[in-house]
């Protein structure tokens, strides 16, 4: 049975950079997939069903479904730098960027959650190689929020005794919209994220607020 992309899957900046559309349509059904089952659970032609193609002609584009999960994660977690190096990048206070740095990173969480619980959810499935790639992002993106407390911090803006493990806090907290968020829910992925920005300057203890 093929399966409708979810609407906050589905957008072009997701997955736009991935050619040709048979290859982007898999990764789309695979995500779906992943995300309802777990990936131990989810076969290939579960997968290929869900994208109204063959099995056989999943292979021509991917060669395993940890390729496929490879490809998600990776997606999934340069954008989330992208994210956080951006607003490490930004003018503006270490509060100031440290708020844009949460409600960027929340409201991408939220707006795509499906992609996000398996991104995060399912790294233990990759290949060692693949996972030690993801895992090099990842540490990178917890230096670029590393980077903004420790500015604060220097300035005397935060009251952080441990800045390695409130970085964790931050990110934990982040990424754990993508479990609970409901596009059907009260509130926006934006208000969530506005939401988050207060929450984490006041765990920061920010001055001047």
């Amino acid at each position: 049975m093929n399966a409708e992309p979810k609407k906050d899957e589905g957008r072009a900046e997701v997955w736009g950079d991935i050619t040709p559309d048979a290859a982007r349509r898999l990764v789309t059904a695979a995500v779906h997939a992943f995300a309802e089952r777990g990936y131990h659970a989810t076969t290939t032609r579960d997968i290929a069903g869900r994208a109204g193609m063959s099995p056989a002609a999943l292979y021509i584009h991917y060669k395993t479904k940890e390729e496929l999960l490879y490809q998600i994660s990776k997606v999934g977690h340069q954008r989330a730098l992208e994210i956080v190096e951006d607003a490490r990048d930004s003018g503006g206070t270490p509060a100031e960027r440290l708020s844009h740095a949460v409600r960027a990173f929340v409201r991408w969480h939220a707006e795509h959650h499906t992609t996000a619980r398996v991104v995060q959810y399912e790294l233990g499935a990759l290949g060692e190689e693949h996972h030690a790639e993801v895992i090099a992002i990842r540490k990178a993106t917890d230096g670029a929020v590393r980077a903004i407390l420790e500015d604060g911090v220097r300035t005397g803006e935060f009251d952080v005794p441990d800045v390695r493990g409130a970085t964790v806090a931050v990110l934990s907290l982040c990424i754990d919209v993508a479990r609970w968020f409901n596009a059907q829910g009260r509130s926006t992925p934006d208000e969530v994220g506005e939401l988050y920005a207060g929450l984490v300057l006041r765990m920061v203890g920010a001055q001047g607020r």
